[in-house]
């Protein structure tokens, strides 16, 4: 099975480019992350067309999530639960996680997510992050103690190791790369999940993102912020991974590549 994860910075604005990837990756279940539409505006039926089952938890202009899959879907879920400590409501309005089994001879949950950015420091919107990645390690406690196989996959929006980044300094006073970001990653990771990156021995410069501006992309100045953290039965069943570095060059591309886990049936 083969699980992709992408931030596709709007779905509309960049369909057939999306389409295109999936036609030539040819990927079993894909989580998309800021699909920036409302769930009615989400071209379901192009993706259908393709063969996929579409689940969707979207939000007008901003963030959203959707879960495409060639298998069938059950227990969908959409949203983190809880109140965090902070005091924040349920997903404060934002569309950002959604969740589903995926019905295969070997079952597997997949978890997609866009987490806050948090930018800039010292707001509500940095604290927010924080309070959202409490919860993300608190639902993830309670996924482990079903013992089952699952990969929590998305755009996390954290920058965990100076070998995440071609220039770190430039994001010494970013959201992304404060060190209680990256403490709070290195908690969810600590509980026992693997990073399929690390797992498939990817060398340091395999990033995820390349900002629009500054001639980024052409500079090679990346930043890897799109994971999949596998628990202990899915890591069992890890073939291998892979980042899909030539989409960043396609038509109308993402600031975001495909990265794509690969678990045995």
């Amino acid at each position: 099975m083969r699980i992709a994860t992408w931030n596709v910075n709007s779905v509309n604005a960049r369909l057939p480019t999306v389409l295109a990837w999936l036609e030539a990756a040819q990927p079993d279940v894909v989580g998309f992350q800021e699909i920036k539409c409302l769930d009615e505006k989400f071209p379901r039926e192009a993706f259908e067309s393709l063969g996929y089952n579409v689940e969707t938890h979207g939000q007008k202009t901003y963030n959203g999530v959707a879960l495409l899959s060639k298998h069938p879907l059950s227990d969908v879920r959409r949203g983190l639960p809880g109140v965090d400590a902070s005091g924040f409501e349920a997903e404060f309005e934002q569309a950002r996680y959604i969740e589903a089994v995926i019905e295969c001879p070997r079952p597997v949950r997949v978890g997609c997510l866009y987490l806050p950015n948090g930018n800039p420091i010292g707001t509500e919107k940095f604290a927010y992050k924080l309070a959202w990645m409490d919860r993300l390690e608190a639902h993830a406690r309670d996924l482990l103690r079903q013992e089952e196989a699952f990969t929590l996959c998305g755009d996390y929006n954290v920058i965990p190791t100076p070998d995440d980044a071609r220039n770190p300094s430039a994001w010494a006073a970013d959201a992304l790369f404060q060190p209680e970001s990256r403490a709070a990653f290195r908690a969810l990771r600590h509980l026992g999940l693997s990073d399929a990156g690390e797992l498939g021995k990817q060398p340091p410069g395999t990033f995820t993102f390349w900002d629009y501006q500054a001639g980024a992309w052409q500079r090679d100045h990346g930043i890897r912020i799109d994971f999949h953290l596998l628990s202990p039965q899915a890591a069992d069943r890890f073939v291998g991974v892979e980042t899909h570095r030539d989409a960043r060059d396609m038509d109308k591309p993402s600031d975001h590549v495909p990265v794509v886990v690969e678990l045995e049936d």
